[in-house]
């Protein structure tokens, strides 16, 4: 992914880096696979702000992705689009199963439009295919983790994270996560094999306050920077 800067025609522009999506195949997601939803702006039932820094921001449809695949053992399935979801970091991938159904996933960094993958206890170990992390080599980076089984992918889903398979013992395997930890992971759970799409995440310069409230996100104010009687630190 190439990262484009922007002429300095304004000090917020001076800085600022954006994507350029040179991976993406589509700007129009799959519609059957798409549905509204209303932004809460950190409130709770009651309209009380529970979290706070959230408010405002685009307009956004929601792209159901499968996180379990364990309908579709054994299932080949060509990648269809490569597209960009605005409630997460990581690209997505369309992908048609031989048996006609359609499901979005999430990418890895070398994916393609035509790549055949499969979801199998004893797939091959190569980037895409989603096996039994019992099943696969020591020393090959993994995502789209389960770590309880038969629970889902919960780990692992952030742009340009990977996760190493460090050792098979018994009924665990050593992973280390992307923030060094070593966990074990029963060898029944399932990982798919590569790298979250989206490397150069972690290179984009936002710029400007105003591009954060296009993201929903609110300004973070200091406690020390209030008066006493709106925080404990002010004053």
């Amino acid at each position: 992914m190439a990262i484009k800067k922007f002429k300095p025609t304004t000090p917020g522009r001076r800085q600022m880096t954006g994507y350029t999506f040179d991976e993406l195949t589509t700007s129009k997601p799959h519609k059957a696979l798409t549905y509204g939803k209303s932004s809460q702006a950190g409130r709770n039932s009651a309209g009380r702000i529970t979290v706070r820094h959230q408010g405002g921001g685009h307009k956004k449809l929601y792209r159901k992705i499968d996180f379990y695949f364990t309908d579709k053992l054994g299932i080949n399935a060509k990648v269809e689009t490569i597209e960009y979801d605005p409630f997460r970091t990581a690209y997505i991938a369309l992908v048609c199963y031989f048996d006609g159904e359609r499901r979005y996933i999430l990418a890895h960094k070398d994916m393609k439009v035509g790549d055949i993958i499969v979801t199998a206890d004893d797939a091959k170990p190569v980037s895409g295919n989603r096996l039994l992390i019992g099943n696969i080599p020591t020393g090959l980076t993994v995502y789209n983790a389960e770590l309880i089984v038969n629970a889902g992918a919960s780990s692992v889903r952030s742009a340009g994270s990977s996760a190493m398979i460090l050792s098979q013992e018994g009924e665990y395997t050593q992973l280390k996560m992307p923030s060094g930890e070593i966990r074990k992971v029963h060898k029944k759970c399932y990982a798919t094999i590569g790298v979250v799409s989206n490397t150069d995440h972690n290179q984009i310069v936002i710029g400007k306050a105003g591009r954060s409230r296009w993201m929903g996100r609110r300004p973070t104010v200091l406690g020390m920077s209030m008066n006493a009687v709106d925080h404990p630190h002010g004053g």
